[in-house]
């Protein structure tokens, strides 16, 4: 089956290509298919978000979408970026200055406990909506630490690697993040009903 992304984070995009070619799917980016649709989100929760970007593209395109909306939670800024996370800082800034920003409002904080959560919203050809969550746990460095992954991935320390996202390797992150876990769902309910 053929998806389309509900995304212009080239990010999120390589991801859901990678894993939903595990799952014997196809994905195409909004690029992939000339559409220029900024959708406004304007949700309070990861979910709210997923399924607003899912619907607008899929009202537009008449064909199955999935759409994700993610963040990173962090405990000692209860529970900030969250939504806000691809805007934390405001505008202007790129991925790296947003980790610096993060990295000057977490300075003087003893707990770094942080999560990125992920909520995805499928919409197939008959209108069965699908929605799926998805949370991985770690630990935010004092510093930036690797060059791989994109957003918060170089301070997110995953225990399980002792390294950051931003040093693994993409199927390494892929087997345990948030993302990840909840396209896994996602492909549970798929094959449930496909």
């Amino acid at each position: 089956m053929k998806f389309v992304i509900a995304t212009n984070n080239s990010g999120k995009v390589k991801d859901f290509n990678l894993i939903l070619s595990l799952m014997g799917h196809e994905a195409v980016s909004l690029k992939d298919m000339n559409i220029e649709i900024d959708v406004e989100e304007t949700g309070t929760t990861f979910k709210e978000n997923s399924y607003i970007k899912a619907k607008a593209i899929y009202d537009y395109v008449k064909m199955p979408t999935i759409a994700d909306d993610s963040g990173l939670c962090v405990d000692a800024l209860d529970g900030a970026p969250g939504v806000y996370s691809a805007r934390y800082g405001g505008e202007g800034l790129d991925d790296h200055g947003r980790c610096l920003k993060l990295l000057e409002e977490m300075k003087d904080k003893e707990n770094r406990k942080a999560r990125f959560k992920s909520a995805i919203c499928c919409i197939l050809d008959d209108f069965t909506i699908i929605e799926t969550e998805g949370e991985c746990e770690g630990t935010l460095l004092c510093e930036i630490v690797g060059e791989n992954g994109f957003g918060y991935d170089p301070m997110f320390y995953v225990e399980k690697y002792k390294k950051t996202f931003g040093e693994v390797s993409k199927e390494e992150k892929n087997e345990i993040s948030h993302r990840r876990k909840a396209m896994n769902k996602l492909k549970e309910e798929l094959e449930k009903i496909l």
